[in-house]
């Protein structure tokens, strides 16, 4: 992207090209970007450092991007290592800097580096100041969006709002694709379970002007800003996006997937024809997850495993859970040869969930489809087209 945000603004990022899991579990196939940015005024802040690869990289960004002055303040609005790792190695190559950072990162800095910077740090919370001589920066804290340190950044000059991991999404800072498919696999995979969090931010950044959100991950956004502030509403207060019907299955010999083909067609004959099917066996496992929480109906489909359910789906709704999932109607077809239980299974790890309405049609299928299970399935397909 272009180095200038704004006339004063600059973005001194990184992308990463060589990641393919990032954070130990979400594929990308685009890469990462670790942005950094750097506010020119009568006093400079640089805004997060990156990942510990990208050292020297960065470095030459920052010494590039000064003209030969010295930085005043590094504000450290998230402290996990690919945004925080490269705080030492800045306070070496400038001693004089301050950190600006919240009391809880500077606890969390004194984890990772064995010093809380005790004689060069400026602690600030919810509400603070920081005069840079045009540019008054505003720090809300953001705690559990999603580590409890954050902070975020407002710019009242440029009216830019820095956004921390919020906002962010998957792909360097070039890749050339929708943003809200990869933002929203981001949001749930990383974010999702904070969505109380979310929503008491967003009332924050209500009574903000912003033009611009600058976040640590993926591109600047500069138009259409309240499109993304939408989605970001949508979901964090768990509500679907997409009115239509998500099927998530799994099958061992292919009989229960026959279940779910007949199920679609069904639907189809209906006249609903927002569905999307996942094999849980195929498909990674966060763009399941994804789809589990942007559509407004859900149906599993899994077979009795071991007394139990098979474990892909077992994995998967543990991830909903975890997630808070909520806020949807679900639908259960289960199969089994000898004593079939994995509906009662299923029920049994959403019964925490909040307001989830169950269907009232469970399909149970004993080995393969017959007669009573087919028209189980056709009065599913009824009541979840009706509904």
């Amino acid at each position: 992207m272009k180095a200038h945000i704004t006339n004063d603004i600059k973005y001194i990022g990184v992308n990463d090209r060589d990641i393919d899991i990032f954070e130990g579990q979400y594929k990308v196939e685009n890469g990462m970007a670790y942005n950094s940015y750097i506010i020119i005024d009568e006093k400079i802040a640089v805004m997060d450092s990156v990942d510990a690869h990208f050292t020297q990289e960065w470095l030459d960004n920052v010494s590039s991007s000064l003209c030969g002055r010295t930085p005043d303040y590094l504000v450290v609005q998230h402290m996990e290592p690919d945004h925080s790792a490269n705080i030492l190695n800045f306070v070496e190559k400038y001693p004089s800097v301050k950190l600006v950072a919240s009391a809880k990162a500077f606890s969390i800095m004194k984890n990772f580096f064995g010093t809380d910077f005790s004689e060069s740090r400026i602690i600030v919370s919810d509400g603070d100041t920081l005069n840079l001589g045009k540019h008054t920066l505003q720090f809300l804290s953001a705690p559990m969006v999603h580590w409890p340190e954050v902070i975020v950044t407002y710019d009242s000059y440029d009216k830019v709002l820095f956004s921390a991991d919020g906002f962010g999404k998957f792909g360097t800072i070039d890749t050339n694709e929708d943003w809200a498919c990869e933002a929203r696999r981001y949001y749930f995979g990383i974010v999702g379970k904070y969505g109380l969090q979310v929503q008491a931010l967003l009332k924050k950044a209500d009574a903000l002007d912003i033009d611009i959100i600058c976040p640590l991950h993926g591109p600047v956004l500069n138009e259409n800003i309240g499109y993304y502030i939408d989605l970001y509403n949508t979901w964090s207060s768990y509500s679907p996006e997409t009115e239509g019907i998500f099927i998530a299955y799994t099958s061992v010999y292919g009989n229960t997937r026959n279940a779910v083909t007949k199920l679609v067609k069904k639907l189809q004959d209906n006249g609903c024809n927002t569905i999307l099917v996942n094999d849980l066996a195929e498909t990674d496992m966060s763009e399941a997850v994804e789809n589990a929480f942007r559509y407004s109906k859900i149906v599993l489909a899994t077979t009795t495993y071991n007394a139990d359910i098979f474990p892909f789906m077992r994995e998967f709704i543990n991830h909903l859970t975890e997630r808070n999932f909520q806020n949807r109607t679900v639908a259960f077809i289960e199969n089994g040869s000898w004593a079939p239980m994995a509906t009662r299974v299923m029920k049994g790890m959403l019964e925490k969930s909040k307001n989830l309405t169950f269907s009232g049609i469970e399909v149970c299928i004993n080995s393969t489809l017959d007669d009573a299970s087919c028209k189980q399935i056709y009065a599913l397909a009824d009541e979840l087209c009706k509904s």
